[in-house]
């Protein structure tokens, strides 16, 4: 459940601090008539997300079984790939993220209504597609039948939309930085469990060989019933009798991809100390105001009855 608390939290937030630095930005210049269609597309983003969620869940039950190991399997590797893209993606773009949405929307308000929709479309579905896709894999992996990665999810979604509201009321910051590189290191453990099941669904499909060839057997010590057994499952998708290409496959992505993520900190931090340090030697930084993108807060909206200018921005 945790695993899954993990996925909703992680590319809630995402969504959520997008959505914020859009609203704030449109209030701020006094744009609030472009609140509509930005609203509009965030909307069917959401709504495309929840139906191709339902597709994956619903249409997947009307295939054989071998073709739904078969197609479990894929959508599980596609998954994977898709979140490793993100975290690194994500860890390298975070401290940017508002400068680019604020480009996109100006010259979305240049060009009209149409093109404020497309623009909250693209920048939310994205991350609503994203996480439809892996959700529905990591709930196949942490156990069918049960209703825990569901809630778990949830929970961590419903968690990213009281943070994000946080936010655009400038009641929370929070390091950039720092939280997604913890919460991607735990994401990219969370997929290595999802692509090692993926491929129990291939076996299982026999599109691939050794389902029968167990790396080995700690059933009778992790019993799966049971309390630890089950955490072990939430959290890291444990399985106590893997087949010898499960561990392969998972061992060759974990350690590389985790090493790889983990690596820069030191220098990044190292790089940020001193970029802070000569900002402030040069005095170009207002004292007590974070850098852009080093922590989570949108532009507060102006005070009632004296909005910003657009040329203000």
């Amino acid at each position: 459940m945790f695993g899954n608390y993990l996925i909703g939290l992680r590319e809630g937030l995402e969504a959520s601090l997008v959505v914020c630095i859009l609203i704030a930005y449109l209030v701020k210049t006094g744009r609030r008539d472009a609140l509509r269609p930005v609203w509009s597309g965030i909307g069917i983003a959401c709504a495309i997300s929840l139906a191709f969620g339902a597709a994956l869940e619903f249409g997947s039950q009307e295939l054989t079984f071998e073709a739904q190991e078969m197609l479990g399997g894929t959508l599980s590797i596609i998954a994977v790939a898709l979140v490793t893209w993100m975290v690194f993606w994500m860890r390298r773009t975070a401290r940017h993220l508002k400068k680019e949405l604020h480009g996109k929307l100006d010259a979305a308000l240049a060009m009209g209504t149409g093109a404020l929709v497309a623009t909250a479309f693209l920048a939310v579905g994205r991350e609503g597609l994203e996480t439809a896709l892996f959700v529905w894999a990591s709930v196949r992996a942490s156990g069918e039948g049960s209703s825990s990665p569901l809630i778990g999810v949830l929970l961590g979604i419903a968690t990213a939309i009281v943070l994000g509201w946080l936010f655009y009321r400038g009641a929370l910051r929070i390091n950039l930085a720092r939280f997604f590189t913890w919460t991607g290191g735990l994401l990219v453990i969370v997929a290595a469990g999802v692509l090692a099941y993926g491929v129990h669904d291939l076996q299982e499909a026999r599109f691939l060989g050794g389902l029968h060839t167990k790396a080995f057997d700690v059933t009778s010590a992790v019993p799966p019933d049971s309390w630890y057994g089950t955490l072990l499952k939430g959290i890291f998708n444990f399985q106590a009798d893997p087949t010898l290409l499960q561990v392969i496959v998972w061992t060759l992505y974990l350690v590389p991809t985790l090493a790889l993520f983990l690596a820069p900190n030191s220098f990044t931090r190292t790089a940020e100390r001193h970029t802070r340090k000569a900002t402030n030697d040069q005095g170009a930084s207002v004292a007590g105001r974070p850098q852009e993108g080093a922590d989570a807060e949108c532009d507060d909206p102006p005070p009632t009855g004296s909005p910003a200018k657009a040329g203000e921005a």
